[in-house]
């Protein structure tokens, strides 16, 4: 990517990992609408279902997720019954017992959970909602916090695949960022995780940390790709301290302009690529037997608030402080203060505090964007056929993508759109074309780069 387009497309967008994205959820979508919603699924709908733990023992500085640090687990576990009764409660407002395809532990850490609690909340789930024979349960991993037997029990419940925050093995890097996890600790998980079954497993890299340089990062793909994870998710680094106050302690100097950015990100893909790895839209990669290389190539990619996904449930349902879901109304968000979220699940509410309804605007819109961010390509005569839209309706918005064609980053022939090998890195910034609620530049929102 040439220096001259990286910063003249260095903009602030959302990443699409939904449409209308979070900043537009308002308080209008509550806990009542969010229960009718929940009693209107259609039975035999399967499920996705994402369960996010707001605790970590120790905060990472780089970190943009909702979390608490935590040296005790009482704080932990009295979280955790909350989330218990969650579960219980959307049950009940469901109109059966519906199948899910896939469970999926986010954070926070889900590590920072015993073994017996991690264990019962599996065991909640299956109680509430018939897991499907060949469903994916996935772990966000932080080889720090788990030991033997948390990856024990892990195994145990039927655990199929294991994500493993790594972000840098350079010592340098992870004093910067607040994350000192040596080489031989992600050895050490791995081998257990291989031991006890859970063969699946993902690596997550950024780019763009503080003290980091294309050699560094070079030496810990190597390392990384040594390991053989099946797929490896490489994130731009996303300074917003604006939003994320801890962000304040990463000393601004050392981060890499957004020149240097770019070389490690162009180095970085090609040697993934080189080193056997199938890119995936934006920022993953897999092998090529993965079913994920397998499901860009047959064009049945999806895309959803855990990012790139083979998942292709129609709707997902999370629980726990700032869990959200997606449902054919809208989506929904709980409270992201665990404190509301706890006192109102006892009050034996629903933790909804925010959504938004969708309009089929809104739908065909979705699928326009999440086609263009899985495949790269859009053919908007063929998303708008399947909708029984006029294609004509988004001709204005194409006439917006003319800088981005004209710089080499996308080719337009009539209503079919392709991101070059150049653009891909800034196909964000294409989407954002077909984004009504979008400003352009907004703060809320990381840097396309």
């Amino acid at each position: 990517m040439r220096p001259d387009l990286a910063a003249k497309y260095d903009l602030r967008v959302p990443r699409y990992t939904s449409y209308p994205t979070a900043p537009h959820f308002t308080p209008a979508v509550g806990a009542d609408r969010y229960g009718q919603w929940l009693s209107e699924l259609p039975p035999d709908a399967p499920l996705s279902l994402y369960v996010h733990v707001a605790y970590c023992a120790e905060m990472c500085w780089f970190c943009g997720c909702h979390t608490k640090i935590t040296r005790q687990y009482a704080p932990v576990a009295d979280y955790m019954d909350c989330v218990w009764r969650e579960i219980d409660m959307v049950a009940a407002r469901l109109p059966g017992r519906m199948t899910a395809r896939h469970m999926h532990f986010g954070g926070g850490s889900p590590t920072i959970l015993t073994p017996e609690d991690f264990v019962a909340t599996v065991e909640r789930l299956r109680n509430k909602f018939l897991l499907a024979e060949d469903a994916e349960i996935a772990v966000e991993l932080d080889p720090r916090t788990a030991d033997e037997a948390y990856v024990r029990a892990m195994a145990g419940c039927g655990v199929t695949r294991a994500s493993i925050g790594v972000q840098d093995f350079n010592p340098q890097v992870q004093e910067a960022i607040n994350r000192i996890q040596p080489y031989d600790v992600t050895a050490r998980v791995i081998s257990w995780l291989r031991q006890y079954g859970v063969s699946q497993i993902n690596m997550d890299l950024v780019y763009g940390l503080p003290h980091q340089t294309v050699d560094s990062l070079h030496e810990t793909i190597d390392l990384a790709v040594d390991f053989q994870p099946r797929r490896i998710a490489l994130f731009g680094y996303a300074h917003v301290p604006w939003m994320k106050k801890h962000q304040r302690l990463i000393p601004e100097a050392a981060l890499p302009d957004i020149a240097e950015r770019w070389r490690q990100y162009d180095m970085a893909t090609h040697h993934l690529v080189q080193r056997g790895y199938v890119q995936i839209g934006l920022d993953h990669f897999a092998r090529e037997d993965d079913e994920m290389a397998i499901a860009l190539k047959e064009r049945r990619l999806h895309r959803n608030f855990q990012g790139y996904t083979t998942d292709a449930a129609p709707y997902l349902i999370g629980f726990g402080a700032s869990g959200i879901g997606s449902l054919p109304q809208g989506y929904v968000a709980n409270e992201g203060g665990i404190h509301a979220y706890k006192d109102t699940i006892r009050a034996g509410r629903l933790a909804t505090a925010r959504g938004v309804g969708v309009s089929s605007d809104d739908l065909l819109r979705r699928a326009l964007i999440e086609r263009l961010m899985c495949d790269l390509a859009l053919d908007v005569e063929a998303v708008c056929a399947r909708f029984n839209a006029d294609p004509a309706q988004f001709d204005d918005d194409l006439a917006q993508l003319t800088g981005l064609e004209a710089d080499g980053l996308l080719v337009r022939q009539g209503r079919r759109l392709t991101i070059t090998d150049e653009g891909r890195p800034l196909v964000r910034a294409a989407c954002a074309a077909f984004d009504r609620y979008l400003k352009a530049g907004e703060a809320r929102h990381s840097k396309a780069v």
